[in-house]
C-alpha cells in the first residue's frame, strides 16, 4: 500500500511475541495484496481490469473487499462524495504531475474525472457482488485501506494469541488496542505544520487516529502548492497548507474520514464528525501570513494534552511515542 508498517505489542514471552508479529504482518500482506493499487495482481486491480473497456456482470469478491468498498460507499455518501475510492483515474495524473512538476494535460483530465465517481459502483450485499458501471474505472483505496489493514492486525494479535496490548502503525494512521503494562493509555504525537504552533500529544485506548495534510507530500507547479490530497469531486489537489487529525474507535473509519474532513470546509467537516459515534478532529489551516488557524471538534479535548518544551516540527505525522 505504498507505505511501512510499524507493530509494537507486549507478550508473556519472546517466541509468542515473534509468531504474533509473524502473523499480524502475514495479514498485513494478505490485504495489500488484495487491495494495493500499486500491484496489478491484487483483487483491486484485477476487478478494475475486467471493466476496462466495457460495463460486464457483478463481480464476486472477497469478504476483506467487500467490506472495505461498503464501508467506502458509506462515507461517500455521508460525504457528499468529498471521500470517493473511485478517484484513481485523476490520481494517477497528479502522481505523474508530481514527478513532472507538471499539471495533467487538460483533455486526460477531463476523460479521468468522467470516469470518477461513487454513484458509479453497484453493491450487492447478499451476494457480495460489485459492479463497476462506466468503463476505464480506476479504484483506489489508498484512503481507506491502511486503516483496515491495521485494523485487522490488531484483531490477528488479539484473537489467535491473546495479545490485547499493541500498537499498530502505517505512517500517519495508527491503531492501539489496551495500553502498555503500568501505563493509562498509549501516546501518539501530532506534529505541527506552523513553528509558532506547539506539539500535541494524544492519549489512545482502543482507539485510531489518522492524520493527513501536505507536510511531506506535495507539488508546486506554477507557484500553486498542490496537496497529495485530492478533491474527488473537482479532481484537483488541494491547495494552501492543512493538517487534519480524526480520531476514531477503529482505523477503518479515522483513516477515511480524515480524507473527507480534509476536503469538507470545516462547518460541514464538523458536523460529519460530531455524527460518527466516537470520533473527534483536529484541524489546522495557515492563513495568507502563515499562522495556524485552528478548529477542534467537541471530542477532541478528551484525546488531548499540550506538551510543553518539544521542538518544533521534527516529528511524522502520527508519530507513537
Amino acid at each position: 500500500m505504498g507505505t511501512t508498517f510499524r507493530i509494537v505489542l507486549h507478550a508473556t514471552d519472546e517466541a509468542t511475541a515473534k509468531r504474533a508479529a509473524t502473523a499480524a504482518y502475514e495479514r498485513i500482506a494478505e490485504i495489500d495484496n488484495c487491495m494495493s493499487d500499486y500491484k496489478q495482481s491484487s483483487e483491486l486491480m484485477q476487478l478494475c481490469k475486467t471493466y476496462a473497456t466495457e460495463v460486464g456482470e457483478p463481480r464476486k469478491v472477497s469478504d476483506d473487499l467487500f467490506f472495505v468498498l461498503s464501508h467506502a460507499q458509506e462515507l461517500s455518501k455521508k460525504s457528499d462524495g468529498a471521500f470517493d475510492v473511485t478517484v484513481g483515474p485523476v490520481v494517477q495524473l497528479w502522481r505523474h504531475a508530481r514527478r513532472t512538476q507538471e499539471l495533467p494535460d487538460p483533455k486526460e483530465f477531463a476523460a479521468a474525472r468522467a470516469r470518477v465517481g461513487y454513484q458509479k459502483i453497484r453493491l450487492d450485499p447478499t451476494k457480495k457482488t460489485v459492479q463497476l458501471t462506466t468503463p476505464g474505472m480506476l479504484l483506489d483505496l489508498g484512503g481507506i485501506a491502511k486503516g483496515f489493514a491495521a485494523d485487522e492486525a490488531l484483531k490477528v494479535l488479539r484473537e489467535k494469541f491473546g495479545i490485547k496490548s499493541a500498537l499498530v502503525a502505517a505512517y500517519g494512521d495508527i491503531a492501539c488496542g489496551d495500553p502498555p503494562p503500568g501505563k493509562e493509555f498509549w501516546i501518539v504525537d501530532i506534529s505541527p505544520i506552523a513553528k509558532s504552533q506547539k506539539p500535541r500529544t494524544l492519549h489512545l485506548v482502543n482507539a485510531a487516529v489518522s492524520t493527513s495534510g501536505d507536510l511531506e507530500q506535495f507539488v508546486v507547479i506554477n507557484g500553486v502548492r498542490y496537496s497529495h490530497v485530492l478533491d474527488p469531486r473537482t479532481g484537483l489537489g488541494l491547495t494552501g497548507r492543512r493538517s487534519v487529525t480524526v480520531v476514531a474507535p477503529n482505523g477503518t473509519a479515522a483513516d477515511s474520514m480524515t480524507k473527507a474532513v480534509s476536503v469538507l470546509p470545516p462547518e460541514q467537516a464538523l458536523r460529519l464528525v460530531e455524527d460518527a459515534p466516537g470520533a473527534a478532529a483536529y484541524i489546522v489551516v495557515l492563513d495568507k501570513d502563515e499562522k495556524p488557524v485552528v478548529t477542534t471538534s467537541k471530542r477532541f479535548p478528551k484525546f488531548v494534552d499540550l506538551v510543553p518544551g518539544l521542538p518544533g516540527s521534527s516529528q511524522s505525522p502520527g508519530k507513537p511515542k
